[in-house]
């Protein structure tokens, strides 16, 4: 995939936003909608691992399976 980042075994696709000069990111293959941002790339990185760690903790604190690839792991 062009334009994506990787962390955890969770894909992002990445665009920028030239009006805003932000880049900004969406996780692929989950059920969920988890958007990040940056205005350089080690911004969007470090929001993007970010991301994938707020969720992993969600889906523990709700006792729901993590989705990865559109399907539920048990184990992130």
């Amino acid at each position: 995939m062009k334009n994506a980042m990787s962390y955890k075994g969770y894909t992002a696709r990445v665009e920028f936003d030239a009006l805003d000069r932000i880049f900004f990111g969406r996780l692929a293959a989950i059920r969920d909608i988890i958007t990040f941002h940056g205005k350089t790339v080690d911004e969007l990185e470090t929001a993007f691992k970010e991301a994938v760690d707020d969720y992993l903790t969600t889906c523990a604190k709700l006792r729901e399976p993590p989705y990865r690839d559109g399907i539920p792991k048990i184990h992130p």
